[in-house]
């Protein structure tokens, strides 16, 4: 487990490394829980980060505490949400809920990454929360 503190931008380019490294081995066109098991292995046993997979978040509406609002895909340190994609198509709506999972959960940084592209560069957008 790594001890050392990284930045938002650090844990971001060592999951944008492990994410380009599966897709190359894996390549396009799988379900999105086989890449989300996969760079969850890659993160937690190669790169040594925590990371909670499937992390149930709360919605507070109203000063209600609605449990299991969402779920997201993987978090990384408490700093990073990765959104996971194995679509044709990356549409709006995906990045406008990638910022709703960001501010509900109070984090700053977000990475969408669909592997559903011939070179994954060109399925990966980054989105902020105030950062």
């Amino acid at each position: 487990m790594k001890t050392n503190i990284k930045t938002h931008n650090e844990i971001s380019k060592d999951i944008i490394g492990a994410a380009i490294k599966i897709h190359k081995v894996l390549g396009p066109g799988l379900l999105e829980s086989v890449y989300e098991e996969v760079l969850y292995y890659e993160l937690t046993n190669n790169l040594g980060y925590k990371v909670q997979r499937q992390k149930a978040i709360d919605v507070v509406y109203e000063g209600i505490k609605m449990e299991k609002g969402f779920r997201a895909d993987l978090i990384v340190e408490n700093k990073v949400l990765i959104e996971l994609k194995s679509v044709q198509t990356v549409i709006d709506v995906f990045k406008k809920t990638t910022l709703t999972y960001l501010r509900l959960s109070d984090l700053k940084l977000g990475l969408l990454l669909n592997f559903n592209e011939s070179k994954l560069i060109d399925g990966i957008t980054r989105i902020v929360n105030n950062l």
